[in-house]
């Protein structure tokens, strides 16, 4: 199979989040200070490992389907849709919420790719399916850092009856 412009164009925009992603998170590891210091640093680490990965991924796949990714710094500071993070010194407490953002935009731009590219290469969403699942759960993982007991969440309806198969009950 050979990728369409429109398929070849959602892989470009994913990537270059995705290399930003990884990019800023580095960022973000280098400068960030304060309380929680360590695990945030080190949590870091494993996002901006997973980033790297989920680009290499996308940037392959793009070669099995003979489109040419294009991750030159150029490309990805002109094309990212992922505001710039602050220079300096970042307070743990501002970077969650910066990471947490980023995170939830790259999610953002694959989602909006998605149908597109499901409907020209079902294989290729299923890999994008991975990379929203695992994003998603890092920016739950991160953003706790700054939630609160009292957060408003989805809760199951009370009474709402679950499988009972093999309980006995009906």
């Amino acid at each position: 199979m050979k990728a369409s412009q429109t398929l070849t164009d959602n892989l470009q925009a994913i990537l270059v989040d995705l290399i930003e992603l990884h990019l800023q998170g580095k960022q973000a590891h280098w400068n960030l200070v304060g309380k929680n210091f360590r695990d945030l640093h080190l949590q870091l680490d494993e996002i901006v490992e997973a980033a790297r990965l989920f680009a290499d991924e996308i940037a392959e796949r793009m070669r099995a389907l003979f489109a040419a990714p294009d991750g030159r710094t150029s490309t990805v500071g002109a094309s990212t849709t992922l505001e710039p993070l602050p220079a300096g010194l970042v307070d743990t407490k501002d970077v969650v919420d910066l990471v947490v953002a980023r995170l939830e935009g790259t999610v953002k731009t694959i989602r909006e790719a998605h149908d597109q590219v499901e409907e020209e290469d079902p294989t290729t969403a299923d890999i994008l399916h991975d990379v929203i699942a695992k994003l998603e759960q890092y920016a739950w993982m991160v953003g706790a850092e700054n939630t609160s007991a009292s957060q408003q969440v989805t809760t199951p309806s009370a009474g709402t009856k679950s499988s009972s198969k093999g309980s006995g009950t009906k």
